[in-house]
């Protein structure tokens, strides 16, 4: 965390008319919150979307698209969930006991990370203006506690507006990857922030997972942020054309 916030902001509005969101793209858990795992935890995906915070990072500082980037771990305080849901402040995940977050004191983590964090980017939004937003995150091959593979290498996550979505679904498709529509997740379920800051707005958005053996490396965060730009900018220009 920066000053003690739970974000930071990287770029500035360019021509693009894009902004980028990356609320899972940190493992870093205050030194006064104490969560009773294995440290090791906190390099895997239960505790960050892997790779996720390089690709918001190059989309900002390389592509013309400003980020709002989290720089706390979602076992801390899930910042891409409802303030009444129950995994906002996980005690089990995949398989984990997270013992230190029973009976943890869910209104002071509101408090400290999830409202400022949304607060942040509301403002951000009003200044940038921007006509579509990206979210951007990580799922792992495989769950923890199953043998199944996941295909994809990318997937669109879309609650009730799917129209960047279906732009991009076919995008990405004509890279010659296998792409998930609405899964491993579906957004009907999961899609908090951008149900908050684009479909209460009426902005179309992409909410992006990228399966994380992709971008586990520089390489390959580089080659993705340079992807993600260029569908993104080529779904919003086919929306504005429509």
């Amino acid at each position: 965390m920066i000053d003690g916030k739970p974000y930071r902001q990287v770029g500035e509005p360019g021509p693009t008319g894009i902004l980028c969101v990356a609320d899972h793209a940190s493992n870093f858990v205050p030194p006064d919150i104490e969560l009773g795992i294995d440290p090791a935890l906190l390099d895997v995906h239960i505790a960050v979307d892997i790779g996720v915070e390089g690709v918001a990072d190059r989309i900002a500082r390389r592509h013309g698209i400003p980020a709002h980037i989290a720089t706390v771990s979602r076992l801390v305080c899930d910042l891409h969930r409802k303030e009444d849901e129950p995994a906002l402040v996980p005690a089990e995940s995949d398989g984990h006991l997270i013992a230190g977050n029973i009976g943890a004191d869910i209104e002071m983590r509101l408090n400290r990370f999830h409202r400022p964090y949304h607060h942040a980017l509301a403002r951000m939004i009003d200044e940038v203006r921007p006509r579509m937003l990206v979210a951007i995150h990580s799922f792992t091959p495989k769950l923890e506690t199953s043998d199944t593979r996941r295909p994809w290498e990318v997937a669109l996550l879309y609650n009730e507006d799917d129209r960047a979505a279906q732009h991009a679904i076919r995008l990405f498709g004509e890279q010659g990857l296998t792409v998930g529509d609405n899964e491993p997740y579906s957004g009907k379920q999961l899609n908090a922030t951008m149900d908050r800051h684009a479909e209460a707005r009426g902005l179309p958005y992409l909410t992006i997972e990228i399966r994380n053996d992709q971008i586990a490396t520089e390489a390959g965060q580089a080659r993705w942020a340079t992807m993600i730009a260029d569908v993104a900018g080529r779904t919003l220009l086919a929306l504005e054309s429509a």
